[in-house]
């Protein structure tokens, strides 16, 4: 089965990627979690617009990147949230949440998609965060939960 990728998909490619893969894995997978389309002469067309929307969001290259990796790994990043006795959070930190503490701490406009929590963070103190910049480039940042007053 051809399909044109339209998110990330891990092992298989990027957004505008055309892909074989078997028909189950595409049918009952891909298509209804909205992770690909089926390849026609019509959907190719949006092959451009896909790729296009990509290169804007994309780092430039691995200089580029490797600046973003080191001014993110610079930043004091704190996130505050409520929390109960004992600093464990009512809920717990998502990535969207890193995302707004590291744009609120001067760092650049992250995709939620890339930031790497490590499990659940529940607690209150200083946690790690992985961000996937590039391809070939992560950042681990330090993000501190605070609970607020």
């Amino acid at each position: 089965m051809k399909i044109i990728l339209t998110a990330d998909v891990e092992g298989l490619g990027a957004p505008g990627d055309v892909v074989e893969v078997k028909a189950g894995y595409g049918r009952n997978f891909l298509l209804p979690q909205g992770k690909a389309i089926v390849a026609t002469k019509g959907a190719e067309k949006q092959v451009n617009t896909i790729k296009r929307a990509r290169a804007v969001r994309e780092v430039r290259d691995l200089g580029h990147a490797k600046e973003i990796k080191a001014h993110l790994e610079g930043l004091k990043v704190s996130l505050t949230t409520r929390a109960g006795e004992g600093g464990r959070l009512f809920g717990s930190v998502t990535s969207n949440d890193v995302v707004g503490a590291v744009k609120a701490a001067g760092g650049p406009v992250l995709d939620k998609r890339s930031v790497e929590l490590p499990g659940h963070i529940k607690t209150t103190g200083a946690h790690k965060v992985v961000v996937k910049i590039h391809q070939d480039v992560t950042a681990t940042i330090v993000v501190d939960v605070v609970a607020a007053a």
